[in-house]
């Protein structure tokens, strides 16, 4: 009996592990291309406040144009959300998002000021209440990890072209 239970559990495994190597990264793509190119989009069709903060970004974009910035972030959410989705370019994708992601948390999510971990702990939130708001940049962070280490996963274009060209060049 201990076998037979033991042998469904390691079949489950078995069949979890292959279906995560479909499911889990492609649920890191679509969420993470429906969050980033949602604030792409907002840019997109918003006004640039960068000006208000550019003293605020990390090095070496406090010494770019607001304007400048401005393009860099909505582009790179917008096309890279786009490539995150269909699984192009995904390791590049990630990194990019994961530059804007911190140079937007420096700026506009971390806390101005605090002076012990438990005031900088009240910044982990999702709305600014005086202590920052950066608790869903850390959530993008942590999504998007996985993706640079691991790549897109099984059902993405970046695995669709790995296969055709190592084909193409063991024929």
């Amino acid at each position: 009996m201990s076998t037979s239970i033991s042998s469904a559990v390691k079949g489950l495994h078995l069949n979890l592990d292959r279906a995560g190597n479909w499911l889990a990264p492609l649920t890191l793509r679509v969420f993470l291309a429906w969050e980033f190119f949602e604030s792409g989009l907002e840019k997109f069709n918003g006004e640039n406040w960068f000006a208000d903060i550019q003293d605020r970004f990390l090095f070496p974009f406090n010494h770019l144009p607001a304007t400048l910035n401005w393009e860099l972030s909505m582009w790179a959410e917008l096309i890279c959300a786009l490539a995150l989705l269909v699984g192009l370019a995904t390791r590049f994708s990630a990194i990019s998002l994961i530059v804007v992601t911190i140079v937007a948390t420096a700026a506009v999510h971390w806390p101005a000021d605090w002076s012990s971990l438990s005031e900088l702990a009240q910044g982990y939130s999702i709305t600014n209440k005086g202590y920052g708001n950066f608790k869903l940049p850390l959530i993008y962070l942590a999504a998007l990890v996985p993706l640079v280490f691991t790549g897109p996963g099984k059902f993405s274009l970046d695995t669709l072209l790995a296969r055709f060209f190592w084909r193409r060049s063991h024929s």
